[in-house]
């Protein structure tokens, strides 16, 4: 069976989960009453409930069937480290969010997802440390350079989250070859398969990984 991955609002996912907290655990209720922002703590939440769904849909159950768990592998704290699910250890999963719109993804092999919002001066602020000089030439000389950053920014994040890169390495990681124009994208990259996409609607760019083509997912 093909990865899933899906995107939307925080608000949607809360409106369709009744606020969503019912689902969360203990540890994810108390990272979530963390945040200062009202709007970050819903984000946070909407993240966790739509990877409980997109998990779900993914293995025909109920997202209030599954537990999902974080665990540090280096201090093995609960709470944060690659998400989980307790009933299921054979899945995994991934989630992301930005304001106002979250990721996720699930599959029985490594999946990462990542989303972000066009941000000005983010392409001056960290491309020559996260991009290979090749991928940093294709920015500077592509007509809307903060789209063209931000397409290989969000292939490099979900390369992280399925543990093939870290922020420290991102610059060897050498995505020039994949096409940065087009709108869903799909690529391949040392084994993985890469999909990433703009989601017009809500302003954001999503992308992907997986050890198998994924599919995009509508909840």
């Amino acid at each position: 069976m093909e990865p899933l991955v899906v995107v939307a609002g925080s608000a949607e996912v809360l409106a369709r989960a009744g606020a969503g907290e019912g689902l969360l655990t203990e540890v994810e209720r108390a990272r979530a009453a963390r945040f200062r922002h009202e709007s970050t703590r819903e984000d946070f939440v909407a993240a966790h409930v739509l990877v409980r769904e997109c998990a779900a849909r993914l293995l025909g159950t109920e997202a209030a069937a599954l537990t999902l768990l974080q665990r540090c592998p280096d201090c093995e704290e609960e709470g944060h480290g690659r998400p989980y699910l307790a009933e299921h250890p054979e899945v995994r999963v991934s989630l992301s969010h930005g304001k106002g719109v979250v990721a996720a993804a699930a599959g029985f092999g490594p999946v990462g997802v990542d989303v972000e919002q066009p941000s000005r001066g983010m392409v001056a602020e960290v491309a020559e440390r996260v991009l290979a000089p090749a991928e940093l030439a294709r920015v500077k000389e592509h007509a809307e350079p903060e789209r063209a950053f931000l397409r290989l920014w969000v292939r490099k994040e979900a390369l992280i989250k399925v543990g093939r890169a870290t922020l420290d390495t991102l610059a060897g990681v050498d995505l020039s070859a994949l096409p940065l124009d087009g709108s869903p994208l799909r690529g391949s990259w040392d084994g993985l398969h890469l999909l990433d996409w703009e989601d017009g609607a809500r302003g954001a760019v999503v992308g992907a990984v997986a050890d198998r083509e994924p599919r995009l997912l509508e909840l």
